[in-house]
């Protein structure tokens, strides 16, 4: 079933003054923990996952699959687990020698029970409580993993009926992997088969982060056809960042049986506001959507069409995934040259020049970028100015102090970027919305 996305004053305003209650950090600091809708790693380090799903429960043998993935650039798997009610129990030596399999390849383990999908619609499937007696039986293999295993209590734990418990059944289970004694970062799935169209997890979702007595809980919302537009995403997952509540896209595919998914915004977004995203799923799909498989009978070296998408694409793993600092870490790549030419004449001593380039382009949206560079002289400040030809617009920018004027658009440094020495550079970045047709703009660069 799919809804539009539609204005929710109040519980926005709810989940406005829950954040200002529980957006203080949290007391647990052996392993992950949330602050202020951000999630840290053991060692205080913001971290932002770019991972994939991995079906282990179903494919068992394929433990090569932890070094394919991150060989191809990703710093997080979520292994799909099952609690033995509807699949094979994935018993406590086999989780234990999942989670070594991760820490080998330097990956973050976010572990999900699968039998609880679909609960309420779907024969078979389990609640969460079954699910949490789970969790406390493999306790044993879990405790002292808290730096590298992030606990998924149920996948999609409800379907499209008989979710209005989502938030008490949420906070309940919660509780319970307290009491006994799991202290890792919590993730909870939304309900409607995880796509939340009757925004049951976007209005409750403070009431449930303040159920948890270590204020460590992260929600995760699958983005499949329901959210086939810029708009209903930005809209649902800025309303979790507005709350300060931790949000991360834990599906989501390029295509799906409900829909068309616009991943490009999905990626876009995320990067912008440093929202964590795992791509449904490394290889071994049925049932009619073989087509989400990221590479070909579980092959690194024959990445489908979706998989050179999310992995070596615009925004993709390669481009923006950072691995958690508890391994050691990565450096961050350097920023690809842009595809527009700089000028050839240089700029005038205590100058600067500017570059328009759109990074990435969807059905009517797309990702810019500016890059600005001092002239022969170094400078203390930088504005930039263009016009719109085709009635463009910004929607959201970062990195720049940033208004708009009809189809004016004027962009200035801000505290950390405007300081450059000569030839030196910069750059800011913004989402934008555009129709018909998207012309790339003059830009004109003042310095100060």
């Amino acid at each position: 079933m799919k809804t539009r996305l539609s204005v929710a004053g109040a519980a926005v305003l709810a989940m406005l003054v829950a954040a200002l209650t529980f957006g203080q950090p949290a007391q647990a600091a052996a392993g992950f923990s949330v602050a202020n809708g951000k999630l840290y790693d053991a060692n205080g380090a913001e971290f932002v996952m770019r991972g994939v799903n991995h079906a282990h429960t179903w494919y068992p043998q394929q433990t090569s699959s932890f070094a394919d993935v991150k060989a191809l650039g990703a710093n997080t798997v979520r292994v799909v687990l099952s609690s033995g009610d509807r699949w094979t129990r994935n018993t406590n030596a086999d989780v234990a020698n999942v989670i070594s399999l991760c820490r080998a390849n330097r990956l973050i383990c976010v572990l999900e029970v699968h039998d609880t999908t679909g609960y309420g619609e779907q024969s078979g499937a389990i609640t969460l409580a079954r699910a949490v007696d789970y969790w406390l039986s493999i306790a044993d293999v879990l405790t002292g993993q808290e730096p590298y295993v992030i606990v998924n209590i149920g996948n999609e734990p409800y379907g499209n009926q008989n979710y209005a418990s989502w938030a008490t059944d949420n906070a309940a289970a919660i509780k319970r992997l307290r009491a006994g004694g799991l202290t890792h970062t919590i993730m909870v799935d939304a309900p409607n088969w995880g796509q939340d169209w009757s925004f049951t997890m976007r209005d409750n979702a403070a009431s449930v982060f303040a159920a948890d007595p270590a204020r460590n809980t992260v929600f995760s919302v699958h983005m499949y056809g329901v959210f086939d537009t810029a708009a209903e995403i930005s809209d649902y997952l800025g309303r979790f960042r507005a709350a300060g509540l931790p949000i991360v896209v834990g599906e989501f595919g390029f295509n799906h049986s409900d829909g068309d998914p616009d991943e490009d915004a999905i990626l876009a977004y995320s990067q912008a506001n440093g929202i964590g995203w795992l791509g449904w799923s490394w290889s071994g799909n049925g049932g009619g959507v073989e087509y989400l498989d990221l590479a070909t009978n579980f092959n690194p070296a024959n990445l489908t069409t979706w998989g050179q998408r999310l992995f070596n694409g615009v925004n993709g793993i390669r481009q923006t995934a950072r691995e958690a600092s508890v391994f050691g870490g990565t450096p961050p790549p350097t920023t690809p040259p842009p595809t527009t030419p700089p000028p050839t004449t240089p700029p005038p001593a205590g100058g600067c020049t500017a570059t328009y380039t759109v990074t990435n382009q969807w059905q009517g949206g797309f990702q810019g970028e500016v890059r600005v560079t001092a002239g022969a002289s170094a400078i203390t400040g930088w504005t930039t100015r263009w016009t719109f030809a085709n009635g463009q617009s910004v929607t959201q920018s970062w990195n720049t102090a940033l208004t708009s004027s009809g189809a004016t658009v004027t962009a200035r440094n801000v505290g950390h970027n405007g300081r450059l020495a000569a030839g030196a550079s910069a750059s800011f970045g913004f989402l934008g919305s555009w129709t018909g047709s998207n012309t790339t703009p003059q830009v004109s660069c003042t310095a100060s």
